[in-house]
């Protein structure tokens, strides 16, 4: 995915994306050591799926926008942030990877 993808980095996370074949997008998580013990992982991987699955049912896709594959690299600032201010910066993250401003 890296030497074929894109990169977009945001405050509180960095995607990587690729197009995918199927008719919707994918999330896989990177919660790395760095965030801290596994409460700390945990809990960002669940901050992280939710904003995703919230992104999905606000139906932020438009027509014509393809589909990807996308991995989100969580930093440790995404631990104590707003949710609000979380999913706002993971979804323009996500519309600078479909390449619409």
């Amino acid at each position: 995915m890296q030497e074929h993808g894109r990169r977009v980095a945001a405050r509180y996370v960095t995607l990587l994306g690729q197009p995918n074949t199927l008719d919707r997008d994918r999330l896989g998580i990177i919660a790395s050591r760095r965030l801290g013990g596994a409460v700390a992982r945990n809990r960002a991987k669940r901050r992280l799926r939710e904003v995703f699955r919230r992104g999905l049912s606000a139906d932020a896709r438009r027509p014509g926008d393809r589909t990807l594959d996308v991995v989100a690299i969580a930093r440790r600032e995404l631990l104590e942030a707003p949710l609000a201010a979380l999913e706002a910066d993971f979804q323009n993250a996500l519309r600078r990877l479909r390449g619409v401003r």
